[in-house]
C-alpha cells in the first residue's frame, strides 16, 4: 500500500506557482532594456541632441557656419522682423487648414464606402493608397505638369473646345498655395482612409444589427454611434496630418518653388533658404524652433482632449 502511494506519479506544479530562478528573472528584466538601449541612445543623440543644438544655434550669431558665441534673442528679433517669415506662417494656415479638413472628410467618406463590403475592395484600397508610396518630389512634379496653364489641364480643355476654360492658379499669387493643397490631398487621403477603415473594422457588427432593429438608418448609425466612438482614430489622423503640414518642404519645391514670389512659401522652405542659401544659419535655426513650438502647440491640446476623453470613459 505504501509502495503504491510512493510510486504514484505526482501532479505537475502549475507554471504560475513555480518559483522563478534568479537567472531567468534577471534575464527577463535586462534583455528588453538591452534590446531598446541602442534605439534609445540613437534617439537621444540624433533627435533630441540635434534639437538641443538647433535651439542653441538660434541664440548665436551664426551665419554661413555655426558660431557658438551666445547672443541672446537677436535672431528671433530678426526672424519676427522678416516679412517673408510672416508670409510663410500665413501660408501655413492657408495650406494646413484646408489640407487637414479635406483629407479627414474625404478619407472618412472613402473608408465608409469601403466598409460596405463592396467588390474589388482590395484593388480599390491599393489604388487609394498608391499615391502615398510616391515621393513628394514626384507628386509635386506631376501636379506641376497637370496644373501648368501652358501645357497642362487648361491647354487640354481648350484643345477639346472649351476655349473659355481657365485654370492658372500656379501663376496666381493668391491661389498658388491651393495648388499645394490639391497635390497634398491627392497624396495623403488614401493613408487617412486606411486609418479610418481600420477603425471602422474594429466596430462591433452587433451595433449595426441592433440599430437596424430599432429602425435607425445606416447614415444615422454612422453619424450618431460609429463616428463619435472613433475619437482615438481622429486624434491619430489629426496628429499625423499636422506633422505633415508643418514639415512640408519638397512638395512645395517641386510644385511651385515657393512662388510666385513668396506666395506659396512655407516655414520649412523659409528655414532651408535662410540656413543654406542666404547664409543666415541663426535665423534658420530660430525658424526651426518656432516650427517645433507650432508642433507642440498642436500636440498639447490634442493630447489634453484625448486624456480628458479617456477620463470620461472611465
Amino acid at each position: 500500500m505504501s509502495a503504491s502511494l510512493t510510486d504514484a506519479p505526482s501532479k505537475p506544479i502549475p507554471a504560475s506557482k513555480r518559483t522563478p530562478r534568479r537567472g531567468s528573472t534577471l534575464a527577463d528584466a535586462w534583455i528588453p532594456r538591452l534590446v531598446l538601449a541602442p534605439s534609445l541612445v540613437l534617439s537621444l543623440v540624433f533627435v533630441y541632441g540635434f534639437m538641443a543644438v538647433t535651439g542653441y544655434l538660434s541664440l548665436t550669431p551664426s551665419r554661413l557656419m555655426p558660431n557658438f558665441t551666445f547672443d541672446g534673442l537677436g535672431r528671433y528679433t530678426d526672424l519676427f522682423a522678416n516679412a517673408v517669415w510672416w508670409t510663410s506662417a500665413a501660408n501655413l494656415a492657408w495650406f494646413g487648414i484646408p489640407f487637414m479638413a479635406v483629407c479627414i472628410a474625404l478619407g472618412l467618406f472613402l473608408a465608409i464606402l469601403l466598409d460596405q463590403q463592396i467588390r474589388c475592395e482590395g484593388a480599390l484600397r491599393a489604388v487609394f493608397l498608391y499615391p502615398m508610396a510616391l515621393s513628394f518630389i514626384v507628386t509635386g512634379t506631376t501636379w506641376q505638369w497637370i496644373l501648368n496653364p501652358d501645357f497642362g489641364m487648361q491647354k487640354v480643355f481648350r484643345d477639346w473646345g472649351w476655349t473659355q476654360f481657365g485654370f492658372d492658379w500656379l501663376d496666381n499669387p493668391h491661389k498658388a498655395i491651393f495648388c499645394v493643397v490639391i497635390a497634398a490631398v491627392w497624396q495623403s487621403t488614401g493613408f487617412v482612409m486606411a486609418l479610418f477603415l481600420a477603425g471602422l473594422r474594429g466596430v462591433d457588427a452587433d451595433i449595426f444589427k441592433a440599430a437596424q432593429v430599432d429602425g435607425a438608418t445606416l447614415p444615422t448609425v454612422y453619424r450618431k454611434i460609429v463616428i463619435p466612438g472613433m475619437w482615438p482614430v481622429f486624434f491619430s489622423v489629426a496628429l499625423i496630418l499636422a506633422h505633415l503640414t508643418i514639415k512640408t518642404f519638397d512638395l512645395v519645391v517641386a510644385l511651385t518653388a515657393g512662388g510666385p514670389g513668396n506666395a506659396s512659401s512655407l516655414p520649412a522652405m523659409f528655414m532651408y533658404t535662410f540656413s543654406f542659401n542666404r547664409g543666415q544659419l541663426g535665423v534658420g535655426a530660430a525658424s526651426s524652433v518656432m516650427m517645433l513650438a507650432t508642433v507642440v502647440a498642436v500636440l498639447v491640446p490634442l493630447m489634453y482632449l484625448e486624456s480628458r476623453s479617456n477620463r470620461h470613459e472611465r
